[in-house]
């Protein structure tokens, strides 16, 4: 597997590809890799003649500096997890200074107001750095697909939002989230959890099981009040926020209605780590 880390490198072997008219899937990570990931590759080889990979920590999605400091850089075990795959994929691991040349800001976007909902509530400026990293990376290596979890699902819809608005030629898949074991859904952040919280971090995923069921004959606002009441009387875990909100506008529900999709949405702390789900209601 070849690693490119400028972007005129992996420029000149995608268009390679493109002259022979082979299709290009995209998956970009921001690295510790796990099998989550690993599902997102092998579902754009499913769909493409050829898959991209992307690692970059990208600092203009951090509002809080020190989590971007803590933030897990493990190159040479993440090619080693792709390369267990046994498939050809062209790795791009870009510096800072290689995708931002030497300018680290964020672009302002409006995502007609899908950005101001849960995560966009806590986190400042973030999905500014989410809009302006993502542009940047489709605009290098021009994907025909692009592949993302359903775990960070605000984050997929503002991906899809923005090519809509801004007319890019790529269709963004969002993958069903892929769990532990314990239906703990997967992520970079799991690695840092103590073992107490391990232990305990089942009951996040339990819990939004148990709100679908509910979901079905009760309202959104009984639901939301029986979760932060379960979580009030959990020792360790600490609820953030539990949102039942509708797919499309990513806004709370007030009242149901048969012709909308509904998403259940939760942060939780783990001690300092925090940690989001999500599970479909209907």
């Amino acid at each position: 597997m070849k690693i490119y880390t400028e972007k005129t490198q992996i420029q000149k072997a995608i268009k390679l590809f493109k002259d022979k008219n082979l299709s290009i899937g995209y998956v970009p990570t921001m690295g510790a890799l796990h099998e989550g990931h690993l599902s997102l590759v092998e579902e754009a080889f499913k769909g493409n003649d050829v898959v991209v990979v992307s690692i970059f920590v990208n600092p203009t999605q951090f509002d809080n500096k020190k989590d971007l400091k803590k933030y897990p850089r493990t190159l040479e075990a993440d090619t080693r997890l792709l390369e267990s795959l046994d498939k050809d994929i062209l790795l791009y691991a870009p510096t800072v200074e290689d995708i931002y040349d030497n300018k680290t800001v964020a672009e302002h976007f409006s995502f007609d107001g899908l950005e101001f909902e849960m995560e966009g509530k806590f986190r400042t400026g973030h999905f500014d750095g989410v809009g302006t990293i993502v542009k940047k990376l489709f605009e290098i290596v021009l994907p025909d697909e692009a592949y993302f979890g359903k775990k960070d699902f605000q984050q997929l819809q503002i991906i899809k939002k923005l090519v809509e608005k801004y007319h890019i030629p790529v269709k963004v898949i969002g993958c069903e989230i892929f769990r532990e074991a314990n239906g703990l859904a997967m992520s970079s952040r799991n690695a840092r959890l103590k073992e107490a919280y391990k232990m305990e971090s089942p009951f996040i995923y339990e819990t939004l099981k148990t709100a679908k069921i509910k979901f079905g004959t009760e309202s959104a606002s009984k639901v939301t009040t029986w979760v932060e009441k379960e979580f009030a009387k959990h020792e360790l875990l600490k609820l953030q926020y539990f949102i039942i909100a509708a797919e499309d506008t990513l806004k709370p529900v007030k009242i149901k209605s048969k012709n909308n999709t509904y998403r259940a949405f939760i942060a939780v702390y783990a001690d300092e780590i925090r940690l989001i789900d999500n599970i479909a209601l209907n």
